[in-house]
């Protein structure tokens, strides 16, 4: 069984492409030497990682909203 699972984890970030791209962002990161959010991860490996600190609330996304008026 994988943890976090991708039940819990959708209910931090509400559609599976965010969930995949905010995860993908952090992965790179974290293979660039990046600092960890958290203490201990059950995960070796970056994507585990990052999934592990959506999870625990330590990763999260916004959607920012770009009105654009003509002028």
């Amino acid at each position: 069984m994988l943890y976090p699972s991708i039940d819990s984890l959708l209910t931090k970030i509400d559609s599976k492409y965010s969930l995949v791209s905010v995860a993908a962002k952090r992965a790179r990161r974290l293979q660039q030497d990046e600092r960890l959010m958290l203490t201990k991860y059950v995960s070796h490996k970056p994507v585990g990682k990052a999934l592990e600190e959506i999870h625990a609330d330590r990763l999260t996304f916004r959607v920012e909203n770009h009105d654009e008026t003509a002028e």
